[in-house]
Parts: structure tokens; sequence; C-alpha cells
């Protein structure tokens, strides 16, 4: 080829004869094409190709990593413990260790129950107990706890004073400003360090402050 001239060899039967010439600016632009043809598909293939997307972090350049604070398991808050005195027609009486928020059904049963024939009417089973409270089971005129001394007579007793040695729950109870409460302190009191010697030990009994003792010493003795 010359000149840009093909020779009738390589051209078909019905074209031979026929003058072809290629100028060189065709020659360029087939070129072109080529090179454009070629750098699309390799654009095409490059962007087809996954890219790993990089892990977003929350945290501000330059900020310090922070270690995670350890959590700590708050301790169980423990039970409180009530001591009350079931007395009366039970088949236990005495002292019952039982926890807060339990009623007097539950202290009647950690006492063995009721005697058999035993009037329960007086009692409100279902009132919650309090601590150092008395409890006793078939008295027909049953008093509940929960009055409060304030409301009590302060009147002194028509018998005499009362021998702080020998006096029952009740006697205590029924002394001005004594509540079964204190009652029942007193009388713990007397069980843990003996017989009372004087009655200044009253003092020692907590609730017993100076002004109560003042009112309480004309209506005891030893």
């Amino acid at each position: 080829m010359r000149g840009g001239w093909i020779p009738d060899t390589v051209l078909p039967e019905r074209l031979r004869g026929t003058r072809w010439t290629v100028a060189p600016r065709h020659l360029i632009v087939i070129a072109l094409v080529l090179v454009a043809g070629l750098t699309w598909a390799g654009c095409s293939v490059l962007r087809s190709r996954p890219e790993p997307v990089p892990e977003r972090s929350t945290e501000t350049p330059g900020t310090p990593v922070t270690a995670p604070t350890p959590t700590t398991t708050k301790p169980p808050t423990p039970q409180t413990t009530l001591v009350v005195h079931v007395a009366g027609k039970v088949r236990r009486p005495g002292l019952i260790h039982t926890k807060s928020g339990n009623r007097v059904a539950d202290a009647l049963e950690a006492a063995g129950g009721a005697l058999p024939g035993t009037d329960l009417t007086t009692l409100n089973l279902a009132r919650p107990l309090t601590d150092g409270e008395q409890i006793v089971v078939g008295t027909p005129n049953n008093v509940p706890p929960t009055i409060s001394s304030s409301s009590r007579p302060t009147t002194p007793s028509t018998t005499g004073p009362i021998d702080l040695n020998t006096a029952t729950i009740d006697q205590l109870d029924d002394l001005p400003g004594v509540g079964p409460v204190l009652a029942q302190r007193i009388l713990d009191y007397r069980t843990e360090h003996g017989r009372f010697t004087t009655i200044d030990q009253l003092q020692e009994v907590s609730g017993v402050g100076t002004k109560k003792y003042e009112d309480l010493k004309p209506h005891v003795r030893i």
C-alpha cells in the first residue's frame, strides 16, 4: 500500500478495480476513537470494582480515648428484722423475730398459731407489724398498739406505785407516757441486766429521757 492505496487482492471480487484511499486525518480520527473507547472501558472496569468503606469514628480528632467506666453492682439492702411479743392463747408465746412488712397473721403463725377455740375477732390480722409491739391473742378488750402515748391518760394510777422488778407489760403500759413499745423495752432491759436496784436505772432504758423519767418516778418503786 502506498499513499493510502489498497491493493485489489485484499478486496472482495465485486470491489476490485475500485480505488480506496485513507487520508492521514482519517487515521487520526480512528486512532482517537479507539483511544477514547479503551479509556471509557478502563474507567468502567475500575468503577465496577468494590471499594472498602472505612468505618466511621464518632470520636473527635485529638480527643483522648476514655476507658469505659466499670459498672458497680449495688449491694442488696438488708431486710429489717422486727421483734414482736406474742402473748395469750397461742402455742408458743414469746418474742418473735420476723421481717419488715409482715402482718399480725404472720406473727401469729410464727408463734405456732392460736389455741383451738380462741376468738380472733379482736385482732386485725391484716395489720402491718411494728417493731417492739405486743400482740395479745384471745383477750376480749385487746387495745391496738397503734394508739400513741400522747392520747393515753396521764393521771396517776389509783393502786399506787408499781414494782419495776415484778411489773407485767400491761402494768408498765398503764403508766403515764408509756406505750407498748416502751413497756417492752423496760422488760427487755430487766431481762438483760437483771433486777432494778435503783429507780434511776430507768434512764438507761432507750426512750426514757429526763422529762419522762420525772413523770414516771412517782409511779414506780423498787
